[in-house]
């Protein structure tokens, strides 16, 4: 049962002494007849702290929560107390446990259950830690009679005195009373603007921190010296509750524990079990009747539902809930999916080109030509049979859709468009730091993580017991580097397993394939190609989606083992690893169909052999540029509908179930309980914790490099993954706004090594299209047969230029077919696409110069195409500027501003010191007027006239 309202919590103030750990109130000795009458005429003490989002007294806000595990009595009530603190200096009141060193205890009833050690232990720690949160400024609030047995909570606020003091020390910038014009735009652009702000009013949120506004208050590093700069008329909301809540984590950070020689923060009291959680509190509901507005229910509305997926997103009421780091990522998804929407329609445009143009293709068109009568030769050894060219018709067909001129402009297109998007998102990103007050915002050190002060601690101590003297210890490169030999052994492991598991498709490709040639129905036989290659990328998706989980745990493993000194540090190597790792894992099949598969085939009569039985597999007559469009949208499609969509939502529902079913066994049968409603900070204990945004930008990272690095195999490739991100969009601003405990706002001015990694996917995109372009597709040999080879200028002639001829007589011994009448006639010559000397030339099966014309010809085209393309990049880069004028226009203005403001403070100063010595000079003055009998008959007087401006 809970606290009785007539003994919660009242400050200081009103009652000159502080009642701590108050458990049950049939213990105190009150006769339950006048108790139930004072239930019955109070209110109901829930409502007063708003279920939780205040304290008892209705009045302080919890702006932070630390939930602890404990072992209840054998009685199933918790004991009473009663403890009186005669320090009317103290900052805390608390409920249940007194807070160690602080007043008499005066227990009642039965005394506590014998608790292990390990459990005593916990509970020292934290009445150590409480307590020096206490001395930190820090008030205090405890509840374990909850509807969660064996879980207690400790609910924390922070004063006004210690926000400001902590305030100052972050240097957070706060606005002040002085409120200037920004620029606005004039004649034609005003018009313009106006224009487009009419068009797109339907799709802009309805929420007051996405109007446009045109004034702006100046900010400043707030100081408690300079309180009177800032508008304090409502210091309720001066800090608002993000703010609150990432000043009272930065002393949790800070604040250590340190019996037992442990040096402990939340972070390493979270690692160790004292505390089983830490975390702010939503505002209040999202969903119900008689919901209270607020932030949350906003957001729910109007940025967490499907049914808003049209309309842009409330950035800035994002930030102001979750912070600035949160902040970013969402509007860099913004700008990113706003920026595919022209490269899909310059997609579509070049589908819609390859299927208009699709029968006035003459290559293809000679491959479907029954008239022609080519006798290919077998795809394979002993099983494979010889198969007619026209047989291949609809794979030909197929990849003129992907592999025509247009492509060669597509990719030209997408790697400026990536460098486009790139100096969108600075802009943007300049854009949103001046309007977060972000622009003099320096990340300073963070504090230590608890693994490296443990690692720091084992190292001191060892050298003690060594009785050396050492100075403050730290890691030094030889303390890691078993950890980075680790890191260099499992990294080049887990790529080689990579490798090795392709390689194992690529068997599996080629023995599926003979296998299916043995097929006595003809159509069997036909879909032998399309077959293998569907179940192989099938396969290869399955391999990828588990590997990326099990890739993800590994690099975190890794990433522990060095022991980073910061947080920051330890995010980046993480995100390195685990990019590389993934990079790795989605891209090596892709890479395989791309630039090695059918390389290294070898001839007829002399064919490359695996383990001396499995031949390598060739590509198709068409190219495999179609394979590798297939590959491409198989794997990038089945990555974001299961890995990215399925998992993100069934996953975390599963969890949610889950830890339901478990409170709903451990949770007692007692009616009043049931009918108890929960408090705020239950409802979000049994929400998902926070796990970071690595997740999310790697996922998003992972879909870039789909949609840059093989864009001119599958022009298609934005506009899949713009329809992806409008629903990732929505899916991941419920999950935050839902699903997820409300994560510690961070302030950031960048997305961090994001942004790196991003510019080197885009470089990176420019050679491989270049490749691609040259030594996958046909785009090459086509253009070398136009010019050089063809008798009339057209493209007649092309598929028999490419092919090379092969008398079946100079087969190997058991490599021939089986069944050579197998299309009801005798072959002589077979043939098969190489650039290779014919059968009655003198250096017969040699590779011909066309073969070298050819390769010359692909290698200038990378050189010209990939220095082309950077450049451009970089002019693209280079005309764009970083910051935009009206930005920078704006910082100045702020700066000179405030400069003005100290100017006159300052001068106001000297004028009221002129004022005082004025006044000073005038009474002496008058003093000295005066006649000497009277002054010195009045000397009193006179001196007050020269004691008048000390007092004043």
């Amino acid at each position: 049962m809970r606290v009785n309202k007539k003994y919660s919590c009242l400050p200081a103030e009103e009652k000159g002494i502080h009642i701590i750990n108050i458990r049950a109130i049939e213990d105190i000795g009150y006769d339950q007849h006048e108790s139930t009458l004072l239930n019955s005429l109070s209110k109901n003490p829930d409502a007063d702290c708003k279920y939780g989002l205040y304290f008892r007294d209705g009045k302080r806000k919890v702006d932070y929560i630390l939930v602890y595990h404990y072992k209840k009595s054998s009685a199933g009530r918790t004991l009473a107390r009663r403890v009186h603190h005669n320090d009317s200096s103290a900052r805390s009141t608390k409920q249940d446990q007194p807070l160690p060193g602080k007043g008499v205890q005066l227990e009642m009833g039965e005394s506590e259950p014998h608790m292990d050690y390990h459990e005593d232990d916990k509970r020292f720690r934290r009445e150590e830690y409480e307590g020096n949160l206490v001395e930190a400024g820090l008030e205090l609030e405890r509840d374990e009679d909850t509807k969660i047995h064996g879980v207690g909570f400790v609910k924390i606020h922070a004063p006004w005195h210690v926000l400001c003091r902590e305030a100052e020390f972050l240097k957070l910038k706060m606005p002040t009373k002085k409120m200037y014009q920004i620029n606005q735009t004039h004649g034609l652009l005003k018009k313009i603007n106006s224009v487009i702000q009419k068009i797109t009013e339907p799709i802009q949120p309805k929420v007051a921190e996405h109007k446009p506004q045109t004034v702006k208050r100046l900010s400043y590093p707030f100081s408690r010296e300079k309180q009177h700069l800032f508008d304090l008329s409502d210091r309720d909301s001066f800090f608002d509750s993000k703010t609150r809540s990432t000043i009272v984590y930065e002393i949790l950070k800070r604040t250590t524990c340190t019996k037992a020689k442990y040096s402990m923060g939340i972070t390493s009291l979270l690692a160790n079990g004292v505390y089983s959680a830490a975390y702010p509190l939503h505002d209040g509901d999202y969903e119900g009747e008689n919901v209270e507005p607020n932030d949350r229910k906003l957001l729910c509305e109007e940025w967490a539902s499907y049914g808003v997926f049209y309309k842009y997103q409330p950035i800035d009421l994002v930030r102001k809930y979750f912070g600035e780091k949160i902040g970013l990522y969402f509007a860099w998804l913004g700008v990113y999916t706003q920026m595919l929407i022209p490269a899909s329609v310059v997609g579509i445009i070049v589908f819609l080109y390859g299927c208009a143009t699709v029968d006035e293709n003459i290559p293809s068109m000679e491959m479907c030509d029954q008239r022609n009568n080519i006798t290919m030769c077998p795809l394979c050894d002993r099983t494979c049979s010889y198969w007619k060219m026209s047989s291949a018709c609809a794979t030909a067909r197929a990849s003129h859709l992907f592999d025509n001129p247009a492509t060669v402009f597509f990719s030209v297109f997408m790697a400026l468009w990536a460098a486009t998007f790139m100096e969108h998102w600075k802009r943007k990103q300049m854009r949103l730091n001046y309007r977060w007050d972000l622009t003099g915002f320096e990340e300073e050190e963070d504090h230590p993580r608890a693994e490296y002060e443990a690692k720091v601690l084992e190292k001191s101590l060892r050298k003690e017991h060594k009785h050396k003297e050492t100075d403050k210890e730290k890691l030094t490169w030889k303390d890691r580097f078993p950890a980075y030999l680790t890191n260099f052994v499992g990294i080049i492991f887990m790529v080689g397993l990579t490798f090795a598991i392709v390689f194992g498709v690529i068997i599996y490709r080629i023995s599926t394939a003979a296998a299916l040639a043995i097929s006595s129905t003809p159509s069997g036989r036909s879909s032998v190609r399309v077959t293998v290659t569907a179940t192989a990328v099938i396969i290869n998706l399955v391999v990828i989606i588990i590997l990326d989980e099990v890739y993800g745990c590994i690099a975190r493993w890794l990433t522990q083992i060095e022991v980073p000194k910061t947080d920051k540090n330890f995010e980046e190597r993480l995100i390195f690893k685990a990019f590389l790792l993934k990079f790795v894992n989605a891209y090596t099949p892709i890479f395989y169909v791309a630039f090695f598969k059918g390389r290294f085939v070898g001839r007829p009569g002399d064919y490359v052999y695996i383990f001396h039985s499995f031949r390598m597999e060739e590509c198709a007559p068409g190219g495999c540029l179609m394979e590798l469009c297939i590959q491409l949208s198989i794997i990038m499609l089945g990555k974001q509908l299961i890995q990215n969509n399925l998992f993100e939502i069934g996953i975390p529902k599963m969890k949610k179930f889950i830890r339901y079913m478990k409170l709903k066994r451990r949770r007692s049968l007692d009616h009043e309980e049931h009918m108890k409603k929960k408090q705020r900070y239950e409802m979000d204990y049994n929400l998902e914790p926070f796990a970071g945004l690595t997740p999310e930008y790697m996922e998003m990272i992972i879909q870039f490099g789909f949609v840059t690095l093989f864009v001119a195999s599958f022009p298609l490739a934005p506009l899949f993954a713009l329809l992806n991100n409008i629903i990732e969009i929505r899916l991941d601003a419920k999950k935050f706004v839902t699903e997820l405990r409300r994560p510690v706002a961070v302030r950031a001015k960048d997305i961090g090594i994001w942004y790196n990694i991003l510019r080197g996917i885009g470089k990176l995109a420019v050679i491989i299209n270049a490749f691609v372009i040259s030594f996958t597709s046909d785009f090459i040999p086509r253009l070398v047969y136009l010019y050089m080879y063809s008798e009339n200028g057209t493209m007649h002639g092309f598929v028999n230029h490419t092919l090379s001829s092969f008398n079946v007589s100079d087969f190997q011994a058991g490599t021939a077919p089986n069944d050579p009448m197998d299309l009801g006639y005798e072959v002589q010559i077979c043939r098969y696409k190489d650039y290779r000397e014919p059968p009655w030339s003198e250096n017969k099966y040699d590779i011909s110069k066309d073969f070298w014309a050819v390769l010359a010809a692909r290698l200038a085209f990378v050189i010209v195409f990939q220095n082309l393309v950077m450049f451009m990049s970089d002019f693209v880069d280079w005309i764009i500027p970083d910051i935009p004028k009206d930005i920078s226009q704006q910082i100045h203005k702020e700066k000179v501003l405030m400069v003005e403001v100290f100017m006159r403070e300052e001068q106001g100063k000297l004028q009221m010191l002129e004022t005082w010595k004025d006044k000073d000079k005038k009474k002496g003055e008058n003093c000295n007027n005066h006649s000497p009998r009277l002054s010195r008959s009045h000397s009193g007087s006179l001196s007050s006239c020269h004691s008048y401006p000390l007092d004043v």
